[in-house]
């Protein structure tokens, strides 16, 4: 059984998520569009095995996060948060935990991610698209982070949201608890680019991601999240050091020079140990 294949056998056992995979590009796509993509327990727990298939696929080299329906994501599930409110300190932590996993896994995922966002992208899914590398979204796009109004604080997505649009921004729109449009979005950092039509704009960034190479991207994504804290002191001198002179000499920056040289395409090559040694 091929990868595509594989890929489709694994989705037709999700209730609420689909997956895709064709030419090196991966698709996770929320589909519960009666709810407004609203995400609960169950389709948490659905894009944590997705991104797990995707990230152990070696043929999968670019990873799209999209949603079918009107809206991109409501945020959290109202039948989901009404048990919430029944369940105990404990049960409430293990809850909390599989949604922070799920974050940490999209931030951390090994492969380039573009989220593509149409309408609506309330509370945990600000979350989802401020965990992507690119996001691209639609002209009646809108964004909230509600939290405040219910009576609770968005903890788990914090740390993603206040690290694309800042520290203040994250005071204000944490605290008002207002909708914002793409504008505004774009102007936070929230969205990169704003285009009706996501999946052509998203096609020439695909193109280029696809051109990289697979251990290149991996490495950067880990090296930034590395310098997240800013600081530029001896330790960090010697991880960067340590980091170009180990990737010069890999294969795949080995083959990268060579093939600049030479003048030609090189021949990225594409398996599971991609991401071996970026840590």
């Amino acid at each position: 059984m091929d990868n595509q294949a594989m890929t489709s056998e694994f989705s037709n056992r999700l209730n609420f998520v689909n997956c895709t995979l064709e030419n090196g590009v991966g698709e996770l796509i929320l589909d519960r569009a009666d709810k407004h993509n609203a995400f609960d327990e169950v389709m948490i727990n659905e894009m944590i095995q997705s991104l797990e298939h995707f990230a152990n696929n070696s043929n999968c080299q670019v990873l799209i996060l999209k949603a079918n329906g009107k809206n991109f994501s409501a945020g959290a599930d109202l039948n989901w948060m009404r048990n919430q409110a029944k369940m105990d300190f404990e049960q409430n932590l293990a809850d909390a935990n599989e949604l922070a996993k799920l974050m940490s896994m999209l931030d951390k995922f090994p492969k380039p991610t573009i989220a593509l966002v149409q309408g609506a992208a309330f509370g945990g899914a600000l979350g989802l698209i401020c965990c992507c590398d690119i996001a691209i979204a639609n002209a009646r796009a809108s964004f909230c982070l509600s939290e405040v109004k219910l009576g609770l604080i968005p903890a788990v997505i914090s740390p993603y949201v206040t690290r694309a649009m800042g520290q203040r921004a994250a005071r204000r729109y944490m605290l008002t608890a207002e909708r914002f449009n793409v504008q505004t979005a774009q102007s936070l950092n929230v969205v990169h680019e704003i285009d009706d039509d996501l999946d052509a704009h998203a096609k020439p960034i695909i193109d280029a991601l696809l051109a990289n190479s697979p251990q290149g991207m991996a490495w950067v994504k880990t090296l930034l999240s590395t310098l997240e804290n800013g600081v530029i002191d001896q330790n960090t001198l010697d991880y960067t050091s340590e980091r170009i002179a180990r990737i010069r000499v890999s294969d795949e920056g080995q083959e990268g020079l060579n093939a600049f040289f030479e003048k030609r395409s090189p021949n990225w090559k594409l398996d599971s140990d991609t991401a071996q040694g970026a840590q």
